[in-house]
């Protein structure tokens, strides 16, 4: 899942205290709050429809509206919660999934089989270009839902695909149903807790079935413990109020605003001020004075975000690896870890998150170690541009580690680098989905399951649902396929640390930062915490007494 990512700094931490917070924050006026409600910070989300939702905001509004067929323990291991029960055949490729009974969505309408099955097949379908479709590929007959392009020169109009609807998906009655696998795959399980893998109510499509409803992402109606307070009210906050007799776990609180801001000094101003419950990523440059303001309600959790620049290997100046190697090696990924984000990030040196089984603390090796003489040699003999920019988001609070990072690689390759801002995340993978010329991207990754290839399938394979940067390697495909197909861990483990292996050589991203979650409340609340997924737990936070 794409993080928002971090924030950022200067050269030192003498620079902290120049950096302005900014002006544009979140609405503080709640209209009618419930006084059990509570405030939590966010930026804009990209959509509310599960399908099309794969970033972490939109994702922490998802978990408070609907209710996953599966959640993760503290070792990362699923258990069930929407689902009664969740079985497999020996080889790991037909799965049978029951549903708890007595759930229904919040307009009432009973949840069934039908509300998966219609769900992931509108997901699924190529033309409807869901951001999320690539997680149900595993299924039998996604291929066939997919437009395909007969003389690969991209026709003005995707032919219709061959289905609609994904044969591996089968009713068994109005409670349980089927999933077949294209090929076997131990780690299925963990994959159905995805946000891509909710139901959605009848009342989310057309009267065919064939789209989405209008309005229903503005106001999604969902299985979960909340419901929404009117509509979004887009770039200002989202409201969710507590639904009656909910059959699964019962949040403490009775309500909840997602406030939006577009700066994350201001989102930080409004907790310091008490208009704020919750902020989930405490501003760089705010942590020095953090402690003093928030005491031990400043708090710090594990977290799976992996911070990263990709290269646009699609365009020519970045297609030889040794150019990104070089521009790699320019990198002091410590010096930015310690001194920069004052050590609320470290340095990352390989492809995953450390809180995944298989991870190994330095992939990268040589080419991630920095070395600015070898660097500058590499970089010449590689002839690479003298001109680098890094696109980024302006709303993430970027700009000053961007602009870090580029005097790093001003002063050890001798080119010019500059940060070039996008007002928002969506703005910028719509030019890099163009491929307009954006030089290196910034970006950052959150698992969505607990599993190596989380990391390396979405970002690395060739029709990965992230893989903006344009990387294909038929080796490093096959491994990480090999190892979802594996029947034991371990023996998954192996082919997927074989592919990044691959990474290591070709360089396809600058891997920078492992995040943790830094984070702050207010007085108002306790019981305050955030998970791997950088989500705060809405069952277990309350009102203070």
């Amino acid at each position: 899942m794409r993080g928002n990512g971090p924030w950022k700094v200067a050269a030192g931490a003498a620079a902290i205290a120049l950096l302005a917070a900014g002006c544009s924050s979140g609405s503080s006026d709640d209209d009618e709050t419930l006084s059990n409600s509570i405030s939590i910070g966010i930026v804009e989300p990209e959509s509310l429809v599960p399908t099309n939702t794969t970033e972490s905001n939109g994702s922490q509004v998802l978990s408070s509206l609907f209710y996953p067929l599966v959640r993760f323990d503290e070792k990362s291991e699923p258990y069930l919660v929407a689902a009664e029960a969740i079985t497999h055949d020996k080889a790991n490729k037909v799965w049978t999934i029951k549903l708890r009974p007595g759930f229904t969505f919040s307009n009432g309408e009973p949840v069934t089989a039908d509300n998966y099955i219609n769900a992931w097949n509108y997901g699924a379908y190529g033309p409807n270009a869901q951001l999320a479709s690539y997680f149900f590929s595993r299924i039998d007959g996604y291929a066939q839902m997919q437009s395909v392009d007969p003389d690969g020169k991209g026709p003005e109009k995707a032919p219709e695909p061959k289905a609609k609807k994904l044969t591996g998906l089968q009713k068994i009655n109005n409670t349980t149903f089927r999933v077949t696998l294209s090929a076997g795959f131990a780690g299925w399980e963990s994959v159905m807790g995805y946000d891509a893998f909710y139901p959605l109510p009848k009342a989310a499509f057309t009267p065919d079935g064939s789209a989405i409803a209008e309005g229903f992402g503005e106001a999604p109606i969902g299985n979960g413990p909340f419901k929404m307070k009117g509509k979004w009210q887009h770039d200002s906050q989202i409201q969710v109020e507590k639904v009656a007799d909910f059959q699964g776990t019962i949040p403490k609180v009775d309500g909840i605003t997602w406030k939006i801001y577009q700066d994350l000094g201001a989102q930080y101003a409004d907790l310091v001020a008490g208009n704020l419950d919750v902020e989930t990523k405490i501003p760089i440059e705010s942590l020095a004075a953090a402690s003093g303001d928030l005491g031990d309600r400043l708090q710090k959790s594990p977290s799976s975000a992996f911070a990263f620049v990709g290269f646009p290997i699609y365009e020519k100046e970045f297609q030889n690896k040794d150019v990104r190697r070089a521009i790699s090696m320019a990198i002091d990924r410590d010096e930015m870890a310690e001194q920069i984000f004052l050590g609320s990030e470290t340095a990352a040196f390989s492809f995953v998150s450390p809180v995944v089984a298989g991870y190994r603390p330095d992939t990268c090796k040589e080419n991630c170690e920095y070395n600015p003489t070898k660097a500058k040699q590499l970089y010449a003999q590689a002839g690479g541009p003298s001109d680098i920019k890094i696109s980024y988001n302006q709303d993430g609070g970027h700009k000053a580690w961007v602009d870090a990072m580029c005097n790093q690689i001003k002063s050890s390759l001798g080119v010019n680098c500059t940060g070039t801002p996008e007002p928002k995340f969506a703005d910028m993978l719509k030019k890099v989905e163009k491929k307009e010329p954006v030089g290196l991207i910034r970006l950052s990754w959150l698992m969505d399951y607990p599993l190596m290839e989380n990391y390396l399938g979405p970002l690395f394979t060739t029709d990965g649902s992230s893989n903006y940067y344009g990387y294909s390697n038929p080796a490093f495909d096959s491994l990480v396929r090999e190892g979802s197909e594996a029947t034991t861990t371990a023996a998954a483990e192996k082919k997927w640390q074989a592919a990044e292996d691959i990474l290591a050589q070709d360089m396809p991203v600058l891997p920078l930062r492992y995040g943790q979650n830094v984070f702050g409340h207010s007085e108002k609340v306790t019981s305050v915490s955030m998970d791997l997924f950088q989500k705060v737990d809405i069952y277990k936070i309350e009102v203070a007494d």
